[in-house]
């Protein structure tokens, strides 16, 4: 059977762990050279990808630098010669009470998951232009439907990236681009320094969901290979929930 992306090149920032780690084997499943962005050590991911038969290319990036941001996309130019898809998956996630939250929290938040996001798909999108092809994923999170409590600053910035990929999505698409974005639920390997409090929380979600069981890093990479395949090239500005259920959006 062919790979649907073969000789595609993906970009997925956020990539050294959990979901990010996911959407790369996946994409590399597929046959998409995949680029592997994050400011943390992703040598387990490089080595997941490559025994899925995956080119790779590793770099080091704060996605809220705007030098280091043109620096992956300049590099993967480099050494790949084009970039096809992009995965903005890289993210900060914080819990506090509102009165709580300080100025420089909601900074950060809005930094990593608004700022960085704006800033690797602006350094990718010249590029897509030329190709007259791209795809773009944005991940937001189900918490946007919910209005989940102690996480206004998140939530506000998750759904910004809607706001974002709705508005890009309608000035992109004659040059043959799409623009979607999925929101997620809670994985158990997102964070594994916080596993008995993931642990916890899932228990209290399981019994909402419609699907009955925990939600995994590959039911989420199997939608992101999706919206990156042939298949899905008439799909652009839209927000796909998967959770389970949780959210029936």
């Amino acid at each position: 059977m062919q790979k649907q992306l073969q000789g595609k090149v993906a970009l997925v920032t956020g990539a050294a762990i959990g979901n990010g780690q996911a959407f790369c084997v996946r994409l590399a499943e597929e046959g998409a050279k995949i680029v592997i962005a994050d400011i943390a050590d992703a040598t387990a991911t490089k080595q997941l990808v490559e025994k899925v038969g995956g080119e790779v290319l590793t770099t080091i990036v704060d996605v809220t630098s705007e030098s280091d941001t043109q620096r992956m996309v300049d590099e993967t130019m480099q050494k790949f010669g084009r970039v096809d898809i992009l995965v903005n998956n890289a993210g900060l996630y914080h819990e506090e009470p509102f009165e709580l939250i300080s100025y420089d929290d909601w900074k950060k938040i809005m930094d990593v998951n608004l700022n960085g996001l704006f800033l690797a798909t602006q350094a990718v999108i010249p590029h897509m232009k030329k190709q007259m092809f791209g795809r773009v994923i944005n991940l937001s999170s189900d918490t946007v439907w919910l209005g989940t409590p102690y996480l206004v600053h998140y939530v506000t910035s998750k759904m910004g990236v809607i706001g974002f990929t709705r508005s890009l999505a309608a000035e992109v698409g004659r040059y043959g681009i799409t623009v979607n974005a999925i929101t997620v639920g809670l994985t158990a390997t997102q964070r594994p320094a916080n596993q008995k409090l993931i642990s916890s929380i899932l228990e209290h979600l399981l019994p909402q969901q419609s699907v009955h069981r925990p939600e995994e890093p590959k039911d989420i990479a199997d939608v992101v290979a999706f919206l990156a395949s042939p298949g899905s090239s008439i799909i652009t500005g839209q927000t796909i929930n998967v959770d389970g259920g949780v959210a029936r959006h």
